[in-house]
């Protein structure tokens, strides 16, 4: 069985943005992209609500813009490759390759989905992956957490869940951002 991965970047105090919305203290520096894309390789399918795939849908065309950064290059060619379920009620369609466009988070269906791909699934975007977790379908978190304190915003977890973590995994990089792994008891 493939693992459900929720992965993202946080601030110390554990928000993806801050109270106006704001994510650009999570701009990955060279080596944290590098090392992010490395992970990427294992997932086969994202699980997006809207918002993270509206904020994703770039990459669709970022590795053909010529004379393009490698790193960025790299990255566009994984998240184009690999497949993507978009869950809204608000868009009328997708616009990027190997995407479709679900109605309602199915929480069943990301259980078959577990026992019968070969690649893991990755699940981003906080209210999406809010109801993963609390149902306990996440078997792994990564987090990627940047040494800024925004003093609240949106927070990575849901507030109303209690998850027993076991970390098996961290990196350090030289700009104070560190990786984190952990699984799921």
């Amino acid at each position: 069985m493939v693992k459900l991965i929720s992965s993202g970047s946080v601030s110390v105090d554990g928000f993806v943005a801050d109270p106006e919305g704001n994510y650009d203290w999570s701009i990955p520096s060279d080596d944290v992209l590098a090392y992010l894309t490395w992970r990427e390789r294992s997932i086969g399918t994202y699980l997006y609500g809207r918002c993270m795939y509206e904020e994703m849908m770039e990459w669709e065309t970022a590795g053909q813009r010529p004379g393009q950064y490698p790193l960025v290059d790299d990255f566009a060619r994984i998240w184009q490759a690999t497949n993507k379920i978009v869950y809204s009620t608000t868009l009328d369609a997708v616009s990027t390759a190997r995407t479709q466009l679900r109605r309602t988070f199915d929480l069943q269906e990301v259980e078959r989905m577990k026992a019968k791909l070969e690649q893991d699934i990755g699940i981003s975007g906080p209210c999406l992956a809010g109801n993963a977790i609390r149902a306990g379908l996440v078997d792994e978190f990564q987090l990627y957490v940047h040494p800024v304190v925004v003093g609240g915003g949106r927070p990575f977890f849901p507030t109303d869940v209690r998850v027993r973590l076991a970390l098996v995994e961290q990196h350090h990089f030289d700009d104070g951002v560190m990786f984190l792994r952990y699984t799921t008891n």
